[in-house]
């Protein structure tokens, strides 16, 4: 209790200071306290209005106190002292009221509702100032809206006003609000539409509305048009602007520092290598090859102009590994053509780093060291090449268990396959990678186990969703069981014998992933979703099948003598972030995984099923010690057991993420979750799924974390304790009110790099 009583006296000289937020605020001045809006319109989302103000407050540690102006407060006022730099620059200082950005905010709040059709709408301001303090209120009257009446088009082009006139796609309708932002988002839909079918000049500014208003009826009447020049100018100029383009050839050139082409268009292209209408100017060293190029260009010679073409073409290009930047031009030629001109500078290739990491598990210290290497251009087509080695030790009962893992990875930047034409298969735009693993555990009085495997993937991206088809993976795992291990675990039936099996494992699967996050709107809510689903064993299992293969003597096929697995596994992960601004937000996670053995396996893979608790599950528990149901193999000792995966999985996360100062992320959560298994298999007693008791066997575990932000990754301290246990009696399993040492004893702690969900 001595300790609680130090942080809790600490916490409160914490309070002490920070409640002294007018510190550093000078005399004359005011510390912006509140700003406030206050509106009659629902439609508008104050968060969205909020957007709006020039000036806010110090922000908010659970909308309580401003840490990180407390943090500043501790600076005292010598401008000298190093001390007082270092507080200031990671705490935030003191918003000082300014009449200005006030009344500014006012005008954007204005100009914002005219905007949505509430043209007589006033805003006024009231500051109330106390004690150094000011508190800002907006009062925003509205007052009655202008709806559209009747919409119309009086442009004489035929596709243009076929296009306009659609009323399954148009924005505009009569009765809605005369809104300027949806009118302008119509121009942008129609000029978008016409540039999508090669109308390489149109752009939106060509569009022109008039609106004419009764007197005092709020009623617009809004007419879509031309404008004038358009409409009055010489033939030529329409001829122009409505002027279909198809794309004439595609022209590759390298900027490099040795030598730059301004004008490419003026160059030759005798000596140029080329492919189809694909052209490649080689201006000094060739860093890249043009098949490379043409896999990842979109726009395609023949076809008409398009700016989603574009728009693809520039991510692609972007995203090959030896390309740094790049820029894309086209040059009107006769016939209604566009000749387009790549512009691509290099980029570093090859890179190589380290780590070094320290580990605990169950009681065991133990260290890791990772080498990499990584070739962004490894054969001049783009192909990525990764080689990666780790080595790890761990002291375990007065010897060391070690690890052994070797990693190696080849992406080639384009579709491969031995069917299907050239055409096909480039404009699939997807990535073909081939992986390699080699993996050798050694843990003491335990086991020998040796991994190795191989596996081809395609990988393509289309917008928000990233889509992963696993072609083939092909394991086998062979074990050397310990005689101690055996006697003690196996011989007894305590662990499962089959997840010390050597035994093949060939699968595919599929992966993908969708998010809604709008990087021009990062302080709006937005959801993230990842789903998969594998089967193994299949194709093997059919091939026996097919040939009359004998099964072994216990009732199995084998593959050189040894037993593959058959099964199906899917699994689905939702997180959803609900934003308040950009230092507070809560984030919700859900989970669900669902693994089933048949055929050629009574059991899953020990590596493919489930597990629960650790640094991303339920945080009360450490990893791979929570489960399956009520399954608890030793009561008197809460420690790692083979036996805790299952074969479902549930889980279910809230966690409120905050911005206290510099680097420093606070959170707090709480989780709920378990895993199950399908069968009620002999040494996992207590731990099959059963529909009318599952729910009470949710684990529940809250707590909090500390997270540094270093921006290319988070490393993340999080405490968990336990307040459901499901394993423990029914008078029990509430931890309510519980002494330090148990507290001490339902307390886990993990560290971990990037967020748990």
């Amino acid at each position: 209790m001595k300790r609680i009583s130090y942080l809790l006296f600490i916490f409160i000289v914490f309070l002490t200071v920070a409640c002294n937020s007018t510190k550093h605020v000078t005399e004359g001045n005011y510390l912006l306290d509140k700003s406030q809006i206050h509106t009659e319109i629902k439609d508008i989302p104050k968060s969205e209005l909020e957007n709006y103000l020039r000036q806010t407050p110090n922000a908010k540690v659970l909308g309580l106190f401003r840490m990180q102006l407390a943090i500043y407060n501790l600076a005292g006022n010598d401008t000298a002292s190093r001390w007082n730099k270092w507080v200031k620059r990671i705490g935030d200082a003191p918003v000082i009221y300014d009449e200005n950005l006030t009344r500014m905010s006012a005008l954007q709040l204005q100009k914002l509702f005219i905007n949505k059709g509430y043209i007589n709408a006033k805003v006024d301001t009231k500051v109330k100032t106390k004690k150094k303090k000011a508190v800002v209120d907006y009062y925003i009257h509205s007052n009655k809206p202008y709806n559209v009446r009747n919409y119309s088009i009086a442009m004489s082009d035929s596709i243009l006003t076929e296009v306009a006139s659609d009323t399954s796609k148009s924005l505009i309708h009569p009765g809605m609000l005369f809104d300027v932002d949806v009118l302008d988002a119509e121009r942008l839909r129609i000029t978008s539409h016409l540039r999508q079918q090669g109308y390489y000049n149109f752009i939106k500014d060509f569009l022109v509305y008039t609106a004419d208003s009764s007197l005092n009826s709020r009623k617009v009447d809004v007419k879509l048009d031309l404008r004038t020049y358009l409409k009055t100018g010489p033939d030529s100029i329409n001829d122009l602007v409505f002027k279909k383009f198809k794309i004439h050839k595609v022209v590759y050139y390298f900027n490099t520092d040795a030598q730059v082409i301004t004008n490419p268009e003026n160059t030759s292209l005798d000596n140029a290598e080329k492919f189809r209408d694909f052209y490649l100017i080689n201006t000094g060293e060739k860093f890249i090859s043009l098949d490379a190029l043409v896999h990842n260009t979109y726009i395609n010679p023949g076809n008409i102009y398009s700016d989603t073409d574009v728009e693809k073409t520039y991510s692609a290009l972007n995203s090959m590994g030896p390309v740094k930047y790049v820029n894309i031009t086209f040059k009107e030629t006769a016939d209604n053509q566009l000749d387009c001109y790549i512009s691509l500078v290099p980029a570093k290739t090859i890179s190589v780093s380290s780590e070094l990491e320290g580990t605990y598990t169950d009681g065991y210290w133990g260290g890791a060291a990772k080498l990499s290497g990584v070739n962004k251009n490894a054969f001049k087509g783009a192909e990525t090449l990764t080689l990666q080695g780790r080595l790890a030790y761990e002291w375990q009962q007065g010897i060391w268990a070690q690890e052994i893992g070797a990693q190696v990875g080849l992406r080639f930047p384009k579709f491969l396959a031995p069917f299907g034409s050239y055409n096909i298969k480039r404009n699939l735009h997807a990535n073909t990678e081939f992986t390699a693993d080699y993996n050798y555990t050694d843990r003491p009085y335990e086991f020998r186990a040796s991994n190795i495997a191989a596996g081809m993937n395609y990988i393509w991206n289309r917008q928000k969703y990233r889509h992963s088809l696993e072609f083939f993976n092909l394991s086998f795992m062979d074990f050397r069981i310990l005689p101690e291990f055996e006697e003690k675990y196996l011989s007894t039936g305590e662990y499962n014998r089959y997840n010390y099996e050597s035994r093949f494992i060939l699968r595919m699967g599929y992966s993908g992933s969708f998010s809604n996050y709008n990087s021009n709107r990062p302080l709006r809510n937005y959801s993230t979703h990842r789903y998969s689903i594998e089967s193994a064993g299949n194709f093997l299992n059919g091939l026996n099948e097919l040939l009359g293969s004998q099964k072994s003597s216990d009732g199995y096929y084998k593959l050189f003598n040894v037993r593959y697995s058959q099964y199906v596994r899917g699994e689905y992960n939702m997180t959803h972030y609900q934003i308040f601004d950009k230092s507070n937000r809560f984030v919700y996670h859900f989970g669900a995984g669902l693994g089933v053995p048949y055929g050629n396996a009574n059991i899953i893979p020990y590596e493919r099923r489930f597990y629960a608790g650790g640094a991303n599950s339920v945080r009360g528990w450490a990893e791979s010690t929570l489960g399956p149901g009520t399954y608890l193999r030793n009561p008197n000792v809460r420690s790692r057991d083979y036996n805790q995966v299952g074969d479902i999985k549930l889980d279910m996360n809230m966690e409120y993420r905050a911005k206290m100062f510099w680097l420093l992320e606070g959170a707090l959560f709480l989780d709920a979750g378990n895993i199950w298994t399908i069968k009620d298999y002999e040494n996992q007693s207590g731990g099959v799924f059963r529909l009318d008791s599952f729910a009470e066997q949710f684990a529940i575990a809250y707590g909090a974390g500390l997270r540094f932000d270093f921006s290319f990754f988070i490393f993340r301290f999080d405490m968990g304790v336990r307040l459901y246990d499901p394993v423990l009696s029914r008078l029990e399993r509430w931890r309510l009110g519980i002494n330090w040492s148990e507290f001490k004893e339902a307390t886990a702690f993990h560290i971990a790099i990037g967020y748990p969900f």
